[in-house]
């Protein structure tokens, strides 16, 4: 199968490694000609560490041209912030074919977004757009072309839009993650799933005075005390009643499976928060009012759960309080600038047509 990569990033470069390891045909999608450059002056290469030690691999291209990485690809793999949506939506739409599958680890309802820009650039018929609740790696660069990778997720609730074409995306994504793919339904039931805007708005934010005090903090070791636990299921206990008052039924994926050692697997397995602890990878320099986990999580994922919980008529206190204090810290206004529903492209916020519109795209 051939997939194009699209970023430089953690998850990018973590992508393209694994779907090469695994025989796919990959090309790497980057803006800026200095990159590309690099990685060729690299022979396209990867290297690759994880529990299994160092392995090496050549990706078939790297380039700038959004036209060439997008050629004959069945996938097209955006595991980029949802910060750059918008942008890389408008970038990438002129450029989609029929059969085409983007999908985005995790959205934040970025799969509409991508749609409507198609939408707008005629190019939506026949593609499908799908989001997933994590990034399918814990992951790190070590270098420009080097990645350590802590773990890979054994568990991938997936949703797709149009609901109607979700037999042929699953079928795709599961060429390049098998085995861990699992059917949530729509796109809805999808960004509900992500775990980003619940894991870490109560540690970016409870953990705001030494992160502004000390050089390097590491939230997910020495941040992650008992408190900020309950704050966190809390949250998240939020997040599964708006699910199912919305109609979405289990599993829901609940954070506290990730911090288990026995019951059911969470998305990344066992031992995956030892694992992230032990690596180190995670003591980080965070500057509050920048970091992604205070810019996607809290502005963009805490504004699109409120607005969903508003439409499905449930009280989210904990989630409101982050995403106030976030906003507070960022001096800006989170639930009208952030991602609620009305910015994602719904033509409108009726439930029932919600549900029409998620089933069957533009053709309805």
């Amino acid at each position: 199968m051939r997939i194009a990569v699209i970023g430089g990033g953690n998850g990018s470069l973590a992508g393209a490694a694994d779907f090469a390891l695994a025989g796919h045909e990959v090309v790497l999608w980057r803006r800026g000609e200095k990159e590309v450059a690099q990685h060729r002056a690299l022979g396209n290469k990867l290297k690759v560490r994880d529990y299994s030690g160092t392995r090496e691999v050549t990706l078939s291209d790297v380039t700038s041209d959004i036209a060439a990485a997008l050629k004959g690809a069945d996938l097209i793999f955006c595991p980029v912030p949802a910060t750059a949506h918008e942008d890389l939506a408008q970038v990438i739409a002129p450029h989609l074919r029929a059969g085409q599958v983007v999908f985005l680890p995790p959205g934040t309802l970025g799969s509409l977004i991508f749609a409507k820009a198609a939408k707008a650039a005629g190019t939506a018929r026949g593609v499908a757009f799908a989001e997933t609740g994590t990034l399918p790696w814990l992951v790190r660069k070590h270098g420009f072309a080097e990645i350590l990778i802590t773990t890979r997720a054994t568990r991938l609730p997936t949703g797709v839009f149009p609901l109607k074409a979700h037999d042929h995306a699953i079928a795709v994504i599961s060429q390049a993650f098998p085995g861990a793919i699992e059917t949530c339904g729509d796109v809805l039931s999808a960004a509900l799933m992500n775990a980003g805007p619940v894991i870490h708005p109560p540690l970016i934010i409870m953990n705001a005075a030494p992160l502004e005090h000390f050089p390097q903090w590491d939230i997910h070791n020495e941040g992650t005390q008992p408190s900020v636990r309950r704050v966190t299921d809390q949250l998240d206990a939020e997040r599964v009643k708006v699910r199912e008052a919305m109609g979405y039924g289990a599993p829901h994926f609940p954070l506290a499976d990730h911090y288990r050692k026995d019951g059911d697997e969470w998305m990344y397995g066992r031992n995956s928060h030892k694992q992230l602890t032990d690596s180190g990878d995670w003591r980080e320099h965070i500057v509050l009012t920048e970091h992604r986990y205070m810019m996607e999580d809290v502005r963009l994922g805490l504004s699109l759960l409120t607005s969903v919980a508003q439409l499905a008529g449930v009280e989210v206190p904990v989630a409101r309080a982050m995403m106030s204090v976030g906003a507070a810290i960022c001096a800006d206004d989170f639930e009208k600038e952030g991602r609620p529903l009305s910015k994602v492209g719904f033509p409108s916020l009726d439930r029932a047509a919600i549900t029409q519109f998620l089933q069957n795209g533009y053709d309805a």
